[in-house]
């Protein structure tokens, strides 16, 4: 049998990889991931004050013990809002030195996995990194099953038919916004619900989807949930959540 070194391909010194970790079933990693998890010299992470990491939680069955790994801690995440200076001032400083970090085990000739929950292109802190070191590091980035991928599927949704357009809409619009960029999408994705949920509940319904709307809680995880929308009555804003609203467009 084929090792999976083989396939995957070892790490290399002093370069960065974005590693895309998928939407939270470990068994959604690409062999590249898994691979390179198990290879590079740090596991490097993102995560909130005394909690583990989402990314770094889902790949755990392949991290084995006495790995170096570098915490990245956030100063502040959903505590306030992301338009307030504040919190612009905090989060620019800790990606700062997030970077530099990173940087410093790179220049000591070793490789760092940056972890990423879903894809690292796609609404990540990494690509955060990717902005201040991809012009002075050797950077690769792996790409990763995205949350809505796994949540669609879970939620037995086909998201487009035949020319349907797809809209991915954060959470964090104003309300106009939402029920505008809404009521003229085919389908959509409403990411970022956290504090959100009532308000893009009204969106939704102000935009005649309310009955399409599907919310997923945690999607592929072991304490996954699913229902409609509309049926929704204790939703406590998680940050693994999302509003899926499946198109109608041509069927063959």
């Amino acid at each position: 049998m084929t090792d999976l070194e083989d396939i995957a391909g070892a790490a290399k010194a002093g370069v960065l990889y974005g590693i895309g970790c998928g939407p939270g079933d470990v068994r959604y990693l690409t062999l590249r991931a898994a691979g390179l998890i198990r290879s590079v010299d740090v596991i490097a992470f993102f995560a909130k004050k005394d909690r583990e990491g989402n990314a770094r939680k889902i790949v755990s069955a392949l991290v084995a013990p006495g790995r170096r790994e570098l915490r990245l801690v956030y100063p502040v995440t959903d505590e306030i809002p992301s338009s307030d200076p504040r919190y612009r001032d905090q989060i620019s400083g800790f990606y700062r030195d997030a970077a530099s970090a990173i940087e410093a085990e790179l220049k000591d000739g070793r490789s760092v996995g940056l972890l990423a929950e879903g894809d690292p292109f796609f609404y990540g802190s990494f690509m955060h990194m990717w902005r201040r070191l991809d012009a002075i590091v050797p950077v690769e980035v792996v790409p990763g099953v995205t949350g809505m991928s796994g949540c669609w599927t879970r939620a037995n949704a086909p998201i487009t038919w035949g020319d349907d357009v797809l809209s991915v809409v954060p959470g964090t619009l104003d309300e106009e916004s939402l029920t505008r960029r809404l009521a003229s999408s085919d389908a959509a994705v409403i990411m970022k619900i956290g504090r959100n949920f009532e308000k893009i509940r009204r969106a939704v319904t102000a935009a005649g989807l309310i009955e399409r709307a599907i919310y997923v809680e945690r999607g592929t995880m072991a304490d996954e949930r699913i229902l409609p929308l509309k049926d929704c009555a204790d939703v406590r804003g998680t940050y693994f959540a999302m509003v899926i609203i499946p198109g109608q467009g041509r069927r063959l």
